[in-house]
This record gives structure tokens, C-alpha cells and sequence, in this order.
């Protein structure tokens, strides 16, 4: 089997890369919270797939109450802010902005993190 996508970057080239997202995706996943069995490889053949997909696809079918999380300075808001208007089979839904976060921080720095978990929760309260 062909794999592509692996990596093993030096402290400069990370640097380097173009995006906070994927400075800050290196180091999360690939020094400080990596697993000792993952890899940034990817089988070749399934790279047409990874290409085309869209999260989004279906979105209108979920009809249960929607919270989605992003952070203000995530580089990937914008799929937030583009998912959000699609998702038309719930009118119970809500996007929680974590004020200061790119994507990466939401999953480690405690402020933002114990923001998230207190929407949650409250979320969860309400619609469990």
C-alpha cells in the first residue's frame, strides 16, 4: 500500500508553515499530544476522498438541538460560520464563539476549554 501526507518538520520549517492551524496542529499532534502509534500518513489512494469531503453534506438532516464551538481566531471559523446556516433541520441551535482561541487552543488551554465544558453543560442541561 502507497501512504502520502507523512512529516517530520524541524523547529524552522514549522515555523515556516503558512497557518496558525497548521503550526499550531504540528505541534499539538505530532510533539506535545501525540500518540505513540499515530501518523500523519494517509493512504494514497483514499486522497480523492479526503479532497471532496464536505462535512456539511446531509447537515440538513440533523434535527436534534446544535451547538457547534469554534474559536474567534480559529482559521477554521469560517466552516463553522458556513456549516451553521445549512443545518435547516433544527431551529434549536446555537454557535459559541470562544472569544481569543484558534482551533488548536480550544482543545488544551484551560480557559478556553473550561469555557466550552461550561456551554456544554448548561446545553446539555437543557436539552438532555
Amino acid at each position: 500500500m502507497l501512504y502520502s501526507g507523512d512529516a517530520n518538520l524541524t523547529d524552522e520549517q514549522i515555523v515556516k508553515l503558512p497557518f496558525e492551524l497548521y503550526r499550531q496542529g504540528y505541534e499539538y499532534y505530532w510533539k506535545t499530544h501525540a500518540h505513540p502509534n499515530s501518523t500523519f500518513k494517509y493512504t494514497t489512494s483514499s486522497l480523492i476522498d479526503l479532497m471532496r469531503f464536505d462535512a456539511t453534506d446531509h447537515i440538513e438532516l440533523i434535527n436534534q438541538p446544535l451547538l457547534m464551538i469554534a474559536g474567534s481566531k480559529a482559521d477554521s471559523l469560517y466552516m463553522t460560520q458556513d456549516a451553521f446556516p445549512k443545518a435547516t433541520g433544527t431551529t434549536d441551535k446555537e454557535v459559541f464563539i470562544l472569544d481569543g482561541a484558534t482551533h488548536i487552543e480550544t482543545y488544551w488551554v484551560p480557559r478556553y476549554v473550561d469555557a466550552a465544558i461550561g456551554k456544554l453543560t448548561t446545553f446539555y442541561a437543557r436539552t438532555l
